[in-house]
């Protein structure tokens, strides 16, 4: 599957951090699958660039739990497992918990209208464009806002580092047409809950709207594994 990679080429990044991006959204595609050896002479000369970067792209994607070292194998792309998905789920809902508490304390008019436009922004995209990708983009901003409204850098940091490990699976979720209706309707309820700063609606709508996401996964994955 890497025969078909591409560099996605961008003047303003350093290269590593080029071909980083070009192997990272391979990956998050399913162009590279996982268990796939990244070889780094072959992707050096696939992408017309030295091992240097090849080997720096490695490292970082390697920390955002893409890629592990396997002995004697090296590189591998990492396989998409149940286990992981509950481990990451477990604390994903904790953390989003303690979001809708803070949000529903400091939620504002302004807020909302943020909050509804990057909803209507979600149900254009998925509605007009068959891009998975661009819809993750646009559930993730509507999650955004509801991570700004917190006020709180560090819980927003966390947010962010754990939504990079849960991409891959995200993207399985998405990929499922028969998810949308429900997603839209899950992101009307905490608007609702929201704007009346019910922090008990609210965190029950959102560990719904993981669980939701869970069970589904989790079929996919045992579906793809039989």
């Amino acid at each position: 599957m890497v025969e078909q990679l591409t560099m996605e080429m961008n003047e303003f990044l350093p290269l590593r951090d080029v071909v980083f991006q070009t192997l990272r959204s391979a990956i998050l595609k399913g162009s590279i699958l996982p268990g796939e050896r990244l070889m780094e002479i072959h992707l050096a000369n696939k992408l017309g660039v030295s091992r240097t970067p090849v080997r720096e792209a490695i490292r970082m994607l390697e920390q955002e739990g893409l890629v592990v070292m396997i002995p004697r194998k090296g590189a591998t792309v990492a396989e998409i497992t149940v286990s992981e998905l509950v481990d990451v789920l477990e604390i994903r809902m904790t953390l989003e918990e303690l979001a809708m508490k803070r949000a529903c304390r400091n939620v504002t008019p302004e807020w909302l209208e943020k909050l509804e436009v990057a909803e209507q922004e979600f149900q254009k995209v998925i509605a007009e464009n068959n891009d998975v990708e661009a819809w993750a983009l646009a559930d993730e901003k509507y999650h955004n806002v509801i991570y700004e409204m917190t006020g709180n850098r560090r819980l927003i940091q966390l947010l962010s580092n754990l939504r990079e490990q849960m991409y891959r699976y995200r993207m399985e979720y998405l990929k499922n047409r028969d998810a949308h209706e429900s997603l839209v309707e899950e992101h009307k309820e905490i608007i609702r809950a929201l704007k009346q700063k019910d922090e008990v609606v609210g965190i029950r709508t959102t560990d719904e709207h993981i669980n939701r996401q869970r069970e589904k996964i989790i079929s996919i994955l045992e579906e793809k594994n039989q």
